[in-house]
This record gives C-alpha cells, structure tokens and sequence, in this order.
C-alpha cells in the first residue's frame, strides 16, 4: 500500500506513547492474578478447529478427541464438517444417526469442559444447504441488450439475459441445483434510451456493481478497496440523459418480444432480470450441498438456521446457555470468513435503496453494465450508493438476523470478517460479538495478516477482551511441524493482539487407535491432533499459551494512534507501510487463484517467507465509521464506550466524505485541546 493512501495525522494532542498494557480495570489484581497466572482458568485456554469429514463420524472417536484435548490443555473448538476430498463416510449430516452423534459431542464437552462453536451452516463458510429455495439464494441483476433503428418495435424479441459465471466454476452443482440455476430468472425491467454516439463506460463495472468480490489474501491484484474521487472527467457523447428514459416493462411479453412504437431515432432496449448468482455451501458435506441463501432478506436466513441449526438443537435437545450452564458445551454460533462472494440484488431492493438513499435506483439500472447515466460522477454515485446499500442489508438483515437468533439461544455470533466479503471488514467485524483473525503458517499459504489488524481494533474498540484467531492454516504442510517451530510466530501474533489461539486444525479421528496417521484434511491445515507423535508432550506449549492468553485478556489494550477507516464498501484496512517496522508485503507467499489478469506466485519465489510485520513503536488501532459515531473527546482524547481511547486521529488522504461523517469528525476536532487539520 502506498504512503498516500493515509495523507497524514490529524496531530492534536501527544502524550506518552505506550504499547499494549493493562490497566487498572483489570478483572485480577494482587494475588489473584498471579493465581490466574500459575492455573490459568479454562478461558485462557488455547482451542482447535475441529474439522469432521464429509461422514467420517463415531462416538467413539468425539470422546478421545474431547478428552485429548483436555489432557494437554485445550478448551475450545470450532466443529466444522466439510468436503475436502477425501471418501465419504456413512454417516449422513442431518441423518437421525449423524444428530445422535452430534447429541452426543454436546454432552461430552459439557462432562469435560469444551466449549464449542457451531458453524452457521454446512462446510466452513456462509449459509446455506439443500433446504434453500432458489428463490431465496444469492441474486444478481443481469441485463441483455438489444440496439433497434427503427421506431416500430413490434416483434422485437428480448433475449433473457443470462447468469454470470461463478468465481469458483460450477463443478459443485449437484445436477438438479445445475438445473435450477440455469433455469431460474425473473423479470425486473425493461428500459429503452436514445443510443450515445460515444463509447465511453464506466470502469471496473464488475467490482463497482458487486457482481463478484474475487479473494484478496489468496488472489494477486485484488483491489483493497474501492477508490473514489471529487471530480470526474467529462464524457461527452457517451452519457444517457435519465429524462429521455421510457419504461417498456409494461409492454414486455411472455416469449420476450415486445409491442408498441419508439420516437424516431436509434434506441437501446435493455431487459433486466435476476439470476442466480451460483453460490453454494462449499466445501459442504455432499448431503448439505446446496444454495447460499439471499444475505439481504430476513425471511431467507430464517428458513435456513430454522432448517439448520434449529434442526441440530431441537433434537439435541439444546434450549438455552444460561449462566448455570457449565463451561463446555454449545457456546457460539460461527460464520467463518465470507467465500460465497457478492450479490447485488434481493426481491424487496428497489423498495430497499428508495427509503434508504431518497431516489429511485431504477433509471440507473443500466449502470450496472457500465452505462454512464446523467454523468460520470452521477453514475458513480450511484453505484457507491448501491454499495452502500448492499452493505446496510447484510449487516442488518443477515448477519444481524443471524447474531439475534444466536442471542436468543444465550449464545454468541463470532466472524471471520473477509475475504471476498462486499461488505467493509471492520463493518462485518464490528457485527459479531467476538471478531476474529485468522494467520497462516509462515511459508505455508496466504498473506492474511492484515486481519489480525483488523479483528483486534474492532475488540478493542468494543472492549471485547478475547480475541481468538484461526492459527497456522497452512498448504501441504506434512507431518513435520512441531510447537518449537511455531515459537516465533506465535509470540508475533500474541503481540499483535491475539490471546486466544485457534489452531487449524484438529481432524476427528473417527478411526480406530491402530490405524495411524488416521484421518486428515487432506494437504489443508497443521496437523494438530492427537496421532501426533508429540502430541502428549505439547501440553507445555499450550501451558505457555494459556498463561500468556490469561495475561494479555486482562484490563483494556491502550493504544495512542486511531486510523480512521474511510466510508465504502468493500475495504480491506491495511495501515500505512510507515506504521510497521516491515512491510507486510514481505509475506505475501501464494496465490494459487490464477486468471488471464491475475498472476500466480510460489511460495518458493519469496525469499522473505518469515518476515512478519511489528508494529513500529507505537500501538494503533483501526475504526470503521459506524463507531465513530459512537465516540466522544473528553481532556483531549478521543473516547469510546469501552472506555478505549486515543490521543492522535489519523484520517486517510482522500478527497470525498459523506456530509454525516464530515460533521462527526468536525464536532470530535473541535472538542480537541488543540488545532484539527488534514495534514497533506
């Protein structure tokens, strides 16, 4: 990232600078702490991703899982059941056997003290399963074209337009899924407009519109974010004037032809319709493959944790986590990082944008496709506003939906805030009750660092003491690896704000004893389970970790330096370069994600493999815009509810800002003990 992406500090007050310390609203004081220190509580724990094999399932093997785990110090565990290549078992999700099972894993976390989160849906990221009408998947808004010199259109025929192509290809589809995606559309519009003379359109449609988000840790060019500006270039000649619109829905017929007269002139006629946007549960167990539902509408995301989750704790007889419950047992739901991609329309969105923005949307539909409507910087707008809006549905009407629904079985909603996500990732962050990270094993996989950056700012700022991350994923790591290996980066992610390691991963070993290696996930993740020949001796290790974990979530991190994220969606937060003592870009180790535009990189290519970015001196923190509205100055310092504060803002050099959040950081300069400016 360049230097000018943050233009400067607003300098306004500074004090002592102080990395990450305790203070004193610590909940341990005097003896007691040290007590935690010597026998950590179950908290401070270190756990595992839990990873379960597409039907690879017995009692048997869930007890000497759970109960290896204790005896070497681990208290937590995501249980996560996927397709990741290897045979299936016989034990079908959601089959009365596979609940009996899962029935089962909860009574004995609950004997032995685990504490387990549960996927909000099948394999490891999003939501969704065979249950999931296509009409309530992921939608996108498609348009075919069709250019007339005449004024009679009569007999004109309209194709149907036809859905995009999926990120990942569509080798997943189950053959009838394969016919629903290709047989489901729906009309929306039809608009015909004067045809420009010019050729001009709008750029990087595709990313601005939300038909895809492509993965920015493992895909080499992703753009972080999506840059704006207060002027735009004239496009004389390419731009459609919204008054010269006419609204031809209305004549639209069922074989796609349509009736009536245009004034004279050459027209352009463009039907818009939705498709589905491909997204299936992946990489689901084969008996939850299935649609992603629509993350813009409430009555979808129920059907599908009512389906799903509602399901699991029905028969296990769950009800409710109350404070008389024990430490282990069901705890947390979990949405691991966003993979399903982007979608940019739901059945009620006209409605949706027009109470939420003031306008109506649909004389920009063509905007979508990169017309230019009224004007380059009109059409912009428009398409952040989209943006925007897309952004204020997932939050709200899914992820909300779904953190409520968590609420009311006394559980928490813990995400993994990135990666092809179209919403801001401190946004999504700020949306869980317990935000989390994830890091690869140096050498071993992708560059996500960034999001220890992002997960441990939105804790702080929320006083959220517990910051877990999933810990050394790795790519064909083999059975190498032993905790002295990891030494290293394991003190660099507990000084980067982690004090809870997740380590990725432990495969349920369904099989019996003899039978060694046992199972694994493949070439995916550190084999950290108990076939390990070191395994009993790793209990130091986590000791190590634990007495570290209880320390670091005491009292409140103090940082001095706030980065003030800017608005837009979507947006990866990177500090500037000058804020790390090494460019985290000395990590960027493999991208396996390759097209004609993207290049691809081997890990053996990067002769800084083990370089990991340290904060350069100063502790900082990063702050989406809808906390900032919750802040306020008091003796020169910004302050939040969680009582975290800050003596230095630092505002992004960029040229636009929306009115709100211009008035909100004039209020917070203006309360400062000294001038506020943008530095340049």
């Amino acid at each position: 990232m360049k230097n000018k992406y943050w233009g400067g500090v607003i300098a306004l007050l500074i004090l002592a600078f102080v990395n990450v310390q305790c203070d004193s609203s610590v909940r341990f004081i005097g003896d007691t702490l040290e007590e935690g220190f010597k026998s950590p509580p179950k908290g401070a724990n270190p756990g595992v991703y839990w990873y379960f094999m597409d039907g690879n399932l017995s009692k048997e093997g869930i007890t000497k899982d759970l109960e290896s785990m204790v005896q070497v110090g681990i208290s937590h565990a995501i249980f996560l059941e996927v397709n990741a290549g290897v045979p299936r078992g016989k034990v079908d999700m959601l089959s009365p056997e596979w609940m009996d099972i899962f029935k089962h894993m909860v009574s004995e976390s609950e004997r032995l003290g685990v504490r387990l989160s549960i996927a909000t849906g099948p394999g490891w990221a999003g939501t969704g399963g065979p249950w999931v009408d296509v009409e309530e998947s992921m939608q996108h808004l498609v348009a075919s074209t069709v250019v007339v010199n005449a004024s009679d259109i009569s007999g004109v025929i309209l194709p149907k337009p036809v859905a995009r192509k999926r990120f990942y290809g569509d080798f997943v589809f189950t053959p009838e899924q394969r016919k629903d995606w290709e047989n489901f559309y729906e009309d929306v519009a039809v608009l015909a407009f004067p045809t420009p003379e010019g050729d001009e359109t709008i750029v990087d449609t595709d990313e601005k519109a939300l038909y895809g988000r492509h993965p920015f840790s493992s895909m080499f060019g992703v753009k972080q974010f999506l840059p704006t500006s207060a002027s735009y270039p004239e496009a004389e000649g390419s731009v459609v004037n919204p008054a010269d619109m006419i609204d031809l829905t209305s004549r639209l017929r069922a074989d796609g032809s349509i009736e009536g007269t245009l004034p004279e002139g050459r027209w352009t006629i463009m039907r818009f319709g939705v498709r589905n946007t491909g997204a299936v549960t992946s990489p689901a167990p084969a008996p939850g493959l299935g649609f992603e539902t629509d993350k813009m509408d409430t009555t979808a995301i129920s059907h599908h944790l009512n389906n799903f989750v509602g399901e699991i704790f029905r028969y296990a007889g769950f009800q409710k986590r109350t404070s008389r419950s024990p430490y282990g047992g069901l705890a947390m739901l979990h949405f691991d990082s966003w993979e399903m991609g982007s979608q940019n329309w739901t059945s009620k969105f006209r409605e949706e944008f027009k109470q939420r923005r003031k306008y109506d949307p649909q004389p920009f539909y063509p905007a979508y496709t990169g017309v230019i409507v009224g004007s380059r910087e009109l059409t912009e707008r428009f398409l952040w506003d989209l943006r925007k809006t897309i952004q204020e549905l997932i939050l709200e009407n899914h992820l909300g939906y779904i953190r409520q629904y968590a609420h009311e079985y006394g559980l928490g909603l813990s995400i993994e805030p990135y990666d092809m996500t179209p919403v801001a990732d401190l946004e999504l962050a700020a949306a869980a009750d317990v935000p989390m990270c994830e890091f690869w094993r140096a050498g071993f996989g992708f560059n996500t660092t960034f999001s220890l950056m992002e997960a441990t700012s939105v804790a702080h700022l929320k006083g959220q003491p517990v910051v877990p991350a999933e810990s050394f994923t790795a790519l064909n790591d083999g059975w190498d690896l032993y905790p002295g290996q990891l030494k290293n980066q394991t003190d660099w992610a507990l000084a980067s704000g982690v004090n809870r390691m997740m380590f990725h991963t432990f495969v349920h070993q369904c099989f019996p004893d003899s039978v060694k290696p046992g199972m694994t996930m493949g070439g995916i993740g550190v084999q950290w389970n108990r076939n390990q020949t070191w395994w009993e001796m790793s209990k130091a290790y986590h000791d190590y970790l634990s007495r570290s974990q209880f320390l670091l979530q005491q009292g409140r991190t103090v940082s001095d330096i706030l980065y003030f994220c800017p608005e837009g969606n979507p947006h990866v937060f990177k500090a500037p370069v000058s804020a790390y003592n090494k460019p985290d870009s000395a990590y960027d180790v493999l991208y396996i994600h390759a097209n004609t535009t993207f290049e691809k990189r081997s890990a053996s290519e990067n002769q800084d493999v083990n370089i990991l970015p340290d904060k350069r001196g100063y502790a900082f923190d990063a702050c989406p815009p809808s906390l900032l509205y919750k802040a306020t100055v008091k003796d020169g310092r910004i302050i939040f509810p969680s009582g975290a504060e800050y003596s230095i803002l630092v505002l992004p050099n960029w040229e636009t800002m929306t009115p709100d959040i211009l008035k909100k950081n004039k209020r917070v300069g203006n309360r400062w003990s000294h001038s506020c400016r943008y530095a340049t």
